[in-house]
């Protein structure tokens, strides 16, 4: 089983589907389980939370700190900003097709484009962009290890996406 990163619901919903999930997350905070019905359940969610804290017998934040000892720690961070519709395409072919060398310090690895743009660091950081499927936003997503990396990598997406919009339309939040 591999880790993979969607940021919409459909693809994680095959997976789940398919099996070869262990689980689904939704970036407004559903989860979904393979053994479940194929989509996110925040009941679900909260009662393994429990089980979990029952099994461990340890209060939450020391479990995270555990987890951050082993895994690393790791930040999130999302913005939204506008961006013409018309020049989507062309901002998902330029990411596709000039990525960036590094994110922060580290060399890109991997470029996914199978929902928006993933850029992903050795290091562990990534950055995507990715647009709405209903209006002229553009959603730009990090992660990084510390907050203010993470801030780097949405004004890099920032830069990425103005480099394509253009000095007159520009983007915004």
């Amino acid at each position: 089983m591999k880790l993979v990163t969607f940021i919409s619901g459909g693809e994680e919903r095959l997976g789940l589907l398919k099996g070869d999930v262990l689980l689904g997350f939704e970036e407004s905070g559903g989860i979904g389980f393979p053994s479940h019905i194929p989509e996110r359940d925040g009941i679900a969610a909260g009662l393994l939370l429990l089980e979990m804290l029952a099994m461990e017998r340890k209060p939450l934040d020391r479990i995270l700190a555990r987890l951050e000892m082993e895994f690393g720690v790791h930040r999130f961070a999302r913005i939204d900003t506008h961006f013409p519709l018309e020049k989507r395409a062309a901002l998902m072919e330029r990411c596709k097709t000039q990525p960036p060398d590094r994110l922060l310090r580290s060399p890109v690895v991997d470029v996914k484009s199978f929902d928006g743009v993933k850029f992903a660091a050795r290091d562990g950081s990534w950055l995507m962009l990715r647009g709405s499927g209903t209006e002229p936003i553009l959603r730009i997503y990090a992660e990084a290890r510390s907050d203010g990396d993470a801030r780097k990598l949405l004004n890099l997406g920032e830069g990425i996406a103005r480099s394509v919009a253009g000095a007159g339309s520009g983007t915004g939040r």
